[in-house]
């Protein structure tokens, strides 16, 4: 799966999410309760602001995937003693009782 094949998955995930939420926010619309009404005002204003924050966020790690990239291919062996390391503490720690 390539990078951009993710980042389309995440886009379409996060969208998801955001069109149940407000399907939440349009059933409650309704309710006359204060806290209810509390509620949907912080999740409006979270869901407003949320692409514009997905988008910030996608863009740093599509750097970090991008530089983690070019590390591997200018360093191959490290990226291959540093995977053996971590393979190895993590079956030490998985093996202890």
């Amino acid at each position: 799966m390539t990078t951009e094949e993710i980042s389309k998955s995440m886009r379409e995930e996060l969208q998801a999410i955001m069109n149940h939420a407000h399907a939440l926010v349009d059933a409650t619309s309704g309710e006359l309760d204060n806290g209810i009404k509390a509620a949907r005002a912080a999740l409006k204003e979270r869901l407003d602001s949320c692409p514009a924050d997905f988008a910030e966020i996608e863009t740093k790690i599509l750097d970090k995937v991008q530089a983690a990239d070019e590390f591997i291919h200018v360093k191959p062996y490290y990226a291959i003693g540093g995977t053996f390391i971590g393979g190895l503490l993590m079956g030490w720690f998985m093996a202890r009782k």
